[in-house]
């Protein structure tokens, strides 16, 4: 069966959706971008994923040539095509084929791509051992120069920590900001657990504000498990009781070595085994039905 991809109002097989050398997406990474999941037949905060995009087209002065409700339909209808049930969705905003000049005033049509395929970022395992992650010397970009809050499709960034991260043997990387605080990883926000408090740093460190962060911030408070965002050094994460990462295509999955140091027994924690239950259990029964059944149904 073909995959189905949207590209500029049509649905064209994988091989034949295909965009100019021109466009100032593939020449300066300028564009925007959001991955979203689809579980048991519904998409998973649909509308919080749309307005965080929509939201970094905006900062990033971009107009995305569809409307929020024009947009979440072609989501939809991308991934009828494909008939997924449970799927990864990539949605790409680029700035559009201009010249080889920086001027994005020469970029008049803007190009919008949806993927939907299947993801697995890390093998299971990982969700029952836990990761071994690193601190590398790759600073977070300064909140004045690139906004982290920004998805855009500049990710060299987090690619340079990611690299750092490998040449480690390490499956992540945590990088601070420029004062050496905590700020993320390469593709995850990241909790510690202290004397049953979760701790996760603020938006205003220098984080892309993660959708399922919020999710499992508003699950830690519906089960009384305090919550605090502040900033807090590798210090405290060496010495936390429990660490884990989130974000929508690794979901929850337990960090139990930091540098080489264990964090905590070594093994995923009873606030991070709590979380991840409840998290999977959310995904299971919430979002927007792709299917007429499930809006029935629902």
């Amino acid at each position: 069966m073909n995959q189905w991809v949207y590209l500029n109002g049509e649905y064209v097989p994988r091989e034949m959706a295909r965009i100019s050398v021109f466009d100032h997406g593939f020449l300066y990474g300028d564009g925007v971008f959001e991955g979203i999941r689809a579980y048991n037949g519904r998409v998973f905060k649909l509308g919080e994923h749309l307005k965080r995009l929509f939201d970094s087209a905006k900062a990033i002065s971009l107009k995305i040539p569809l409307s929020f409700q024009e947009l979440k339909e072609k989501i939809l209808e991308t991934l009828r095509k494909n008939q997924l049930r449970d799927a990864y969705i990539r949605i790409v905003v680029s700035r559009g084929e201009g010249d080889l000049g920086l001027d994005p005033g020469k970029c008049p049509n803007p190009q919008v791509v949806i993927i939907a395929d299947r993801i697995s970022i890390y093998p299971e395992k990982f969700y029952q051992e836990g990761l071994e992650v690193v601190t590398v010397g790759t600073r977070r970009n300064l909140s004045s120069a690139l906004d982290p809050r920004i998805k855009s499709l500049n990710y060299l960034n987090n690619i340079l920590a990611k690299l750092e991260a490998s040449m480690r043997g390490a499956a992540e990387a945590i990088m601070l900001n420029q004062e050496g605080y905590v700020t993320e990883c390469t593709g995850d926000n990241i909790f510690i657990v202290d004397k049953g408090t979760l701790i996760t740093p603020p938006d205003w460190a220098g984080i892309l504000k993660g959708i399922t962060r919020d999710v499992v911030i508003e699950l830690a408070r519906e089960d009384n498990i305090p919550v605090e965002e502040k900033v807090f050094t590798p210090f405290a994460v060496y010495t936390s009781d429990e660490c884990f990462l989130t974000g929508t295509a690794a979901e929850i999955i337990p960090v139990t070595k930091v540098d080489g140091k264990v964090i905590g027994s070594g093994k995923a924690g009873p606030v991070t085994c709590r979380l991840i239950s409840r998290f999977r259990e959310l995904t299971q029964r919430e979002g927007v039905p792709i299917y007429k059944k499930e809006e029935k149904d629902g």
